[in-house]
C-alpha cells in the first residue's frame, strides 16, 4: 500500500510539473507545441433581466429570469484552423456552436460544423452587441430564432458548409472592399440530422466603401419540414450597418416567401381552408447608438414586422435603451419598450432591465 501512495505521489507531482512549464519548454517531435496549436481560450457570460409589462392577462410581465448562461472554449490549431465550442447552460442545456474553420487566407476561408446562418447583418451579432434589448422581429421571425415557418428557436444556427472571404483592399487604411460568404445547411436546425433530402443555400455579398460602413444583399433558397409537411422559405434581405468610434447604426428589410407548416393539412398537403396565411411576410427595422459619454450609449429603434406582408399583420415595437458599460466585461441595459399588435389589436408598454457579466 505504502509503495502504491508513493507511485501515486510520484505521478501526480510529474502531471503538475508538466503542467507548470511553459509551452517553449515542452518540445514535440522537435517543435515546440506553440507550433502546433494556440492555448485554449476559455469564457463564459450570463444575461440576467427583469421584465415588466402591462399587458392584460401577462402578470405584470416575466419578473426576474435569466437570459443566456453560456461558456465557450476557442483557438487554432496549425496557425489555419480556428475551433470554436459553445455551450448553453440555462434552460435545457446544449451545444450552440461547434465548427472547424480553415482561415489561413483572408479572401478564402472554409467553415463546417454548427454555427449562425448567412442571413442578414443582425443574426451573427453577439448577445452583447445588438444594441436593444433583444434581436430585432426580423431575425426571429425569419432567420430562425423561432421561425415563422414553425422551427423552434435555433438562435440563427444550423449545421452546414461555409465559404468565405474578403478582398480588394482599397483607400488609405486598406480596408477590403468586398466580403462575401456562400453556404450549404442541413436547414432542420442545430444539434439534429436532416429530416429529408433537401439543402438550404444561402448567401450574401456586402461592400465596404468606407471603413465600418457595410451595404449588403442577403439570399434564402431553401425548406423546413416537420416531419410531415414541408414548406419553402425563399427569403431575401437588403441592409447597411455602420460601427465606428462608438457610434452604431443598422437597417435591413427582409422579405419572405413560403407558409407555415401549421397552414397546411397534413392529410391533403394542401392548405387549410379558411386560413389566413398569405404565404408571405416580411420586416423592417433602424436602430442607432449614440455614444454620450464612453461608458454610457442610448440606443432607440423601430422595428416592425408583418405576418402576412400586409398592414393588417403587422406588429410594431419602438424602443429606447440606455446602455451603461462600467468594464468591458460588465454591462446594464434598461428599456422602454411600446407593443403595437394589429394581428391582436393589443397595445402595451414593457420595461426591461438586464444585465450583462463576462469572464
Amino acid at each position: 500500500m505504502k509503495r502504491i501512495i508513493f507511485l501515486l505521489s510520484v505521478l501526480l507531482l510529474s502531471v503538475s510539473t508538466f503542467a507548470q512549464e511553459t509551452e517553449s519548454e515542452r518540445p514535440l517531435f522537435g517543435y515546440k507545441l506553440q507550433d502546433y496549436m494556440s492555448k485554449p481560450k476559455f469564457g463564459a457570460y450570463i444575461v440576467g433581466f427583469y421584465k415588466y409589462s402591462d399587458l392584460k392577462g401577462a402578470h405584470s410581465g416575466q419578473g426576474l429570469g435569466v437570459r443566456y448562461i453560456r461558456a465557450y472554449v476557442d483557438g487554432s490549431i496549425l496557425n489555419d484552423f480556428k475551433y470554436r465550442i459553445q455551450f448553453e447552460i440555462n434552460g435545457s442545456p446544449h451545444v450552440k456552436d461547434f465548427y472547424l474553420e480553415w482561415a489561413r487566407f483572408k479572401e478564402f476561408s472554409v467553415k463546417i460544423g454548427e454555427f449562425k446562418r448567412a442571413f442578414t447583418f443582425e443574426n451573427p451579432y453577439n448577445p452583447w452587441d445588438v444594441g436593444v434589448g433583444d434581436y430585432s422581429q426580423a431575425v426571429k421571425k425569419l432567420a430562425g430564432m423561432g421561425d415563422r415557418c414553425g422551427e423552434s428557436s435555433m438562435g440563427g444556427r444550423d449545421l452546414g458548409i461555409q465559404f468565405q472571404g474578403d478582398f480588394l483592399p482599397v483607400g488609405n487604411d486598406q480596408h477590403r472592399l468586398f466580403h462575401y460568404q456562400i453556404g450549404l445547411y442541413n436547414g432542420n436546425g442545430i444539434n439534429r440530422t436532416d429530416n429529408n433530402s433537401r439543402k438550404d443555400i444561402m448567401g450574401t455579398i456586402q461592400i465596404q466603401p468606407i471603413k465600418d460602413l457595410y451595404l449588403g444583399a442577403f439570399v434564402w433558397n431553401g425548406n423546413w419540414s416537420d416531419g410531415t409537411v414541408t414548406v419553402d422559405r425563399k427569403r431575401y434581405a437588403f441592409g447597411a450597418k455602420y460601427e465606428h468610434n462608438n457610434w452604431s447604426a443598422r437597417t435591413e428589410y427582409v422579405h419572405s416567401k413560403g407558409y407555415k407548416a401549421s397552414s397546411i393539412d397534413h392529410e391533403t398537403g394542401e392548405l387549410i381552408p379558411g386560413c389566413n396565411d398569405r404565404g408571405k411576410a416580411d420586416a423592417f427595422y433602424a436602430t442607432v447608438g449614440v455614444p454620450v459619454v464612453d461608458w454610457f450609449k442610448v440606443f432607440v429603434k423601430y422595428d416592425n414586422y408583418r405576418d402576412n406582408a400586409n398592414s393588417a399583420s403587422r406588429s410594431t415595437i419602438y424602443s429606447i435603451a440606455p446602455q451603461i458599460r462600467l468594464h468591458k466585461n460588465l454591462m446594464f441595459q434598461f428599456e422602454y419598450r411600446y407593443n403595437d399588435n394589429k394581428m391582436t389589436g393589443k397595445k402595451y408598454n414593457e420595461f426591461w432591465f438586464e444585465y450583462y457579466v463576462r469572464f
